[in-house]
C-alpha cells in the first residue's frame, strides 16, 4: 500500500534538497576559468535573489577570509551573518526602499575596480525585484506601480523583465558595465524557462536580447498606465554587447523535475515528466493535470499506476478578484475540482523557493476529498477562483503546502501521485 500524502511530501522535500545551491556553487568555483583569476586582484562577492544567502554562504565557506561584498535577498531568507559580506533583505515581488538600499550598498563594492579584479556575481530568481536602482527619471513608486500592473494582468516573466530592464540602471547588462574593467564571473540558478541569461533576474550582467520596441509593445498589449516620461525612457536601448562576463548556469527547473522523477521511482512509482516548460494559466494547468490522473485511472494511459506525473515551469494568474493566493495554490485548487471523488490520487503544486505569491505557503496539496470538505463548509471552488482566494480555501481544507523559505529558486513543480 502507498501512503500518497506521505510519499508526496517525501518527494517534494528530497527534490528541493537536490537543487539547493551549495553543491552548484562549489562546482562552479572549481572551474578552471574561475581559478585562473583567483588571487590576481580583488575578489568582490555580489549575491542577489531568493537563494542569495545560501549561494553567498557557500562561496564564503569555499573562498575563506578576505572576501568582501554584499547580499540582497527576500525578507526572512537570510540565515545569519557571513564574514566579510553585508546582508540586506528587501521586498519581493514588488520592490521597496530596502531594495534601493541594498543595491546601492552592493554597487559601492564594485566601484573603481581594475582589470585584474573579479566580481563573483551569484544570481538567483527574484533578483529582478531585489536588485534595482531605477534609471534617471524613474522613481521607486513608478517601478512599484508598473510591476504591480504587470503582475496583475497576467504578463509572463519574460515580458515583465523586458519592461524592468528598460527602466533600470542595473538590469539588461548595465551592472556589468558598472563593474568594468573588472571581470564578472556569474553563477546562475535559473528560474526562467529556457534558461535565458538576459531574463534571469532581468539580466544585470548579460547582453540584452530584448528591444525598446518590444518593451513599448508590451505596454500596448496590456494597456499599461504609464507616464509619458517613462515611455521616453522605455524607448532607450539596453547594452547589446559585453566583453567582461563569464556565465555558468548551475541549476534549473529541469534538474528539479529530474530529481522528483528519480525520488518517485525509488519509492515504487512509475515516473513521467510531462514538461519542464509549463507556462499556461494556473487553474487551466491544474485542471489538465487532474484530467491526466482521471485518464490513468480509467485507461492506464499515458503511464500505468502506481505512477508520478511531474510538470515543471511557471504558470500565470489573471487577477479578477481581491483574495489571497498564488499560482501554485490556484493550480492545486483547480486540480481538486478535477479529481473530486477519486480514490488514490493526490496532486500538489509548489514554488521551489517555498513561497507562492504574497503568502507564507509554498503551494497546495489536494486529493479526491478536498472539494467535498470545502462544500461542507459552504465554499465553492469556482467562486473562490474568481476571487483569487485560493489561500483561504486551501487553508479551510487543511490543504496548504508549507515548507518555509527553502534557500533555492528554480521555478515551480507540480506532481500527481496515483496509487
Amino acid at each position: 500500500m502507498f501512503d500518497l500524502k506521505k510519499d508526496m511530501r517525501g518527494i517534494i522535500d528530497s527534490a528541493i534538497q537536490a537543487v539547493l545551491p551549495e553543491s552548484a556553487v562549489k562546482e562552479a568555483l572549481n572551474r578552471q576559468d574561475f581559478l585562473a583569476r583567483k588571487g590576481k586582484g580583488k575578489l568582490i562577492v555580489a549575491s542577489i535573489g531568493k537563494a542569495a544567502w545560501r549561494m553567498a554562504k557557500a562561496a564564503g565557506d569555499i573562498l575563506g577570509p578576505g572576501i568582501s561584498g554584499a547580499v540582497v535577498t527576500k525578507y526572512d531568507h537570510s540565515m545569519g551573518d557571513i564574514q566579510g559580506l553585508e546582508i540586506f533583505e528587501a521586498g519581493h515581488p514588488v520592490l521597496d526602499e530596502n531594495t534601493l538600499k541594498g543595491t546601492k550598498a552592493l554597487l559601492e563594492h564594485v566601484k573603481n575596480l581594475g582589470p585584474d579584479d573579479t566580481v563573483l556575481f551569484l544570481v538567483s530568481g527574484g533578483g529582478s525585484a531585489l536588485f534595482e536602482l531605477p534609471a534617471e527619471g524613474v522613481t521607486l513608486e513608478d517601478m512599484k506601480d508598473i510591476t504591480s500592473q504587470l503582475l496583475s494582468c497576467g504578463a509572463d516573466i519574460v515580458e515583465i523583465n523586458t519592461i524592468r530592464k528598460h527602466l533600470s540602471s542595473v538590469k539588461g547588462g548595465r551592472f556589468a558595465q558598472l563593474c568594468a574593467p573588472a571581470h564578472v564571473f556569474m553563477v546562475v540558478l535559473s528560474d526562467v524557462l529556457g534558461d535565458r541569461l538576459d531574463s534571469i533576474a532581468s539580466g544585470p550582467a548579460w547582453p540584452d536580447d530584448s528591444t525598446s520596441e518590444q518593451a513599448l509593445a508590451i505596454v500596448k498589449k496590456y494597456d499599461l498606465k504609464v507616464k509619458p516620461a517613462l515611455l521616453e525612457i522605455l524607448a532607450k536601448e539596453t547594452p547589446k554587447k559585453l566583453d567582461n562576463v563569464t556565465a555558468v548556469i548551475t541549476g534549473s527547473v529541469t534538474a528539479l523535475c529530474e530529481a522528483a522523477c528519480n525520488i518517485a521511482k525509488s519509492k515504487g512509482y512509475n515516473p513521467l515528466v510531462l514538461t519542464t516548460t509549463m507556462t499556461c494559466e494556473a487553474r487551466e494547468a491544474g485542471a489538465f493535470v487532474a484530467s491526466i490522473a482521471r485518464e490513468i485511472l480509467t485507461s492506464g494511459r499515458p503511464v500505468k499506476a502506481p505512477c508520478a506525473v511531474i510538470a515543471g515551469g511557471e504558470t500565470v494568474v489573471h487577477l479578477t478578484g481581491h483574495g489571497m493566493g498564488g499560482r501554485n495554490q490556484e493550480f492545486a485548487l483547480a486540480a481538486a475540482s478535477g479529481i473530486a471523488g477519486l480514490e488514490g490520487v493526490v496532486i500538489s503544486s509548489l514554488g521551489s523557493d517555498g513561497t507562492d505569491g504574497p503568502t507564507d505557503a509554498a503551494g497546495g496539496i489536494v486529493d479526491g476529498k478536498t472539494e467535498e470538505i470545502l462544500k461542507s463548509k459552504g465554499i465553492n471552488i469556482s467562486e473562490v477562483l474568481k476571487n483569487n482566494d485560493a489561500y483561504n480555501a486551501l487553508k479551510a481544507a487543511d490543504a496548504l503546502l508549507m515548507t518555509g523559505p527553502t534557500g533555492t529558486n528554480v521555478n515551480d513543480v507540480a506532481i500527481a501521485l496515483i496509487g
